[in-house]
């Protein structure tokens, strides 16, 4: 199989690693660069020890110019505003960008100014940017693999953790007519990893552990990101009440969301739907009737797990809950996914190795 040069920039962080730990054991990918601005001139197995064996890669700036030349693809596992600052450089200079970030997931730039409080410099690239949520969006992915093959650089917007359970959870019983109504209510439990590898009160082990909290109430800004999602699945305007909550954890996701029941609908109309829904989805577990996902299940993996139930009183509502690892199918692992459609290999290539039992 012919090997594609990858880049990851932000390399240290705990996405860039986890994206690096993945490009290290890809049968059609090579790590050739990684990026750090404060480890530069370090190994990366330095600052991770147990990479150690199987990654001399030594951390370097990140140039546009440096990552052209060393690499087909760059994977941007970097904080808001960094991708607007490479991204447009790295296009122009024929790389493809799986960019981690949020700054060109929203479509609209004036949502992005207003949710993140700085310009968009290049809100021209929104219109040529495809949101890399395979299972709700594969033919824009696809799409995407047909341009980069015509000769064209490509960007995918890899989704954030928070919004890709959220949607995954959601989405069947939006698309298939069996919610009616224009809100969904999430509530969201994460795992200290998902704050980055920089520490803070609130991810300090003395705040975190022993502790669940809700923060960001009312004012996320991963609100807008899956309005935008939800809308699109549903074909009308969608509004989300969302709750992200900090819980204990490394790693992990636990998205549930709670959506108003058509006329009629039938626990059994539900199961069925989600069933349909994902059936040939290999990174997509619907669960039985009755069971509900947890996140040790999908620990260190690329994969989800999907549960819904019809609470089925006074207020009829689909309550369907949704299972990730927050660096997994909630970062790193959606973006190599991604990659691989881009670059015309099976979409789990690399991604299916099972989770650890204990």
């Amino acid at each position: 199989m012919e090997r594609v040069r990858a880049c990851v920039v932000g390399a240290t962080g705990y996405a860039g690693v986890e994206v690096c730990r993945l490009v290290l054991a890809h049968p059609a990918l090579e790590l050739t660069m990684a990026t750090d601005r404060k480890e530069a001139g370090t190994r990366l197995d330095a600052v991770y020890p147990s990479l150690a064996g199987s990654c001399e890669t030594v951390l370097s700036l990140p140039g546009p110019d440096a990552i052209a030349a060393a690499a087909d693809v760059a994977f941007l596992a970097v904080p808001h505003t960094a991708s607007l600052a490479l991204t447009p450089e790295l296009l122009a200079h024929g790389v493809n960008v799986i960019d981690l970030s949020a700054d060109y997931r929203l479509h609209d730039p004036a949502v992005y100014e207003a949710w993140y409080a700085t310009p968009h410099t290049s809100p021209e690239l929104l219109s040529q940017t495809v949101y890399g949520l395979p299972e709700l969006f594969r033919a824009g992915v696809a799409e995407l693999a047909a341009r980069r093959a015509a000769g064209e650089a490509v960007l995918v917007a890899v989704p954030g953790c928070y919004p890709t359970a959220t949607a995954l959870a959601a989405a069947p019983a939006l698309a298939s007519g069996l919610a009616t109504g224009d809100l969904v209510i999430a509530d969201a439990i994460s795992g200290v990893s998902g704050a980055g590898r920089g520490c803070n009160a609130r991810t300090h082990f003395c705040h975190a552990n022993e502790s669940v909290e809700a923060y960001g109430v009312a004012k996320h800004r991963h609100t807008p990101e899956i309005e935008q999602t939800l809308s699109e699945v549903a074909g009308r305007e969608m509004s989300v009440i969302f709750t992200p909550h900090l819980a204990p954890l490394t790693r992990g996701l636990l998205s549930t969301v709670y959506l108003e029941a058509a006329p009629g609908v039938t626990a059994e109309d539900v199961q069925a739907a989600y069933e349909r829904a994902y059936a040939d989805e290999p990174l997509v577990t619907v669960l039985p009737a009755g069971s509900m996902p947890a996140t040790s299940s999908v620990f260190g993996t690329a994969r989800a797990q999907v549960g819904v139930a019809l609470d089925d009183r006074r207020r009829r509502t689909i309550v369907a809950s949704c299972a990730i690892d927050n660096l997994g199918k909630g970062a790193a692992a959606q973006a190599v996914q991604c990659a691989n459609v881009v670059l015309g290999l099976p979409e789990t290539t690399g991604l299916l190795a099972p989770a650890p039992l204990v």
